[in-house]
């Protein structure tokens, strides 16, 4: 967990955080996330076998480089392609 605020500051707003996991703000264009813009863009289907090399690079790098975090990452992107497959089915 990544605080923004110090924690001696009394408007903290009770654990303000970066989250590297769920919503990266690297990732963000207003309140477009990239992975949406590349659903429109490049379709579904594309995204769907993006999320899944995705998760394979970070579980394929997690030992090297940011252990649990990247294992987080591998989890929220096959939960994206569970989420888009699931979608199809509506």
């Amino acid at each position: 967990m990544i605080f923004i605020s110090e924690p001696d500051d009394v408007s903290f707003n009770e654990c303000v955080r970066a989250d590297n996991v769920e919503h990266p703000a690297h990732y963000t264009g207003g309140s477009i996330e990239c992975i949406d813009a590349m659903a429109e863009t490049q379709g579904v289907e594309a995204v769907k076998n993006f999320c899944i090399c995705n998760a394979f690079k970070y579980l394929w790098r997690h030992g090297k480089k940011n252990g649990v975090e990247d294992v987080k990452k591998a989890a929220w992107y096959l939960n994206k392609f569970i989420e888009l497959e699931e979608k199809k089915d509506e």
